[in-house]
């Protein structure tokens, strides 16, 4: 049987996408009342449907399985979405750094979110 095949039943493997797809399309929004767009921005940049999206955030409790590879789709995108947004950080760090300085607290406050301490 190939990937597409395997199913998972567990509700845990649901939720855990549905958070993802919140925190991706959160990511991806540029405010209240662009989560289609996002959603559409998350289907061209990672491959998720827009349609499966949809169903995660709001007919989750319909849902009973999700095959393998789109829950390992949804993982990746969610990762790779995170590590841009960490590098988008470092770069306004490093940008504000240059503005106001090592000693800002706003600096300091950020390099200890980063661990840069």
């Amino acid at each position: 049987m190939g990937k597409k095949g395997l199913r998972m039943s567990d509700t845990a493997y649901l939720d855990q996408a549905a958070n993802w797809s919140k925190d991706l399309t959160r990511m991806k929004s540029r405010g209240p009342g662009d989560i289609e767009n996002a959603m559409r921005q998350i289907e061209r940049e990672y491959g998720i449907e827009y349609g499966f999206l949809w169903s995660l955030r709001y007919r989750r409790d319909r849902l009973r399985i999700i095959s393998v590879s789109v829950y390992e789709t949804i993982r990746a995108a969610y990762r790779a979405e995170c590590e841009r947004q960490l590098r988008k950080l470092e770069n306004d760090l490093a940008r504000t750094e240059k503005i106001a300085g090592a000693d800002s607290s706003s600096v300091r406050a950020a390099k200890a979110l980063l661990g840069k301490d």
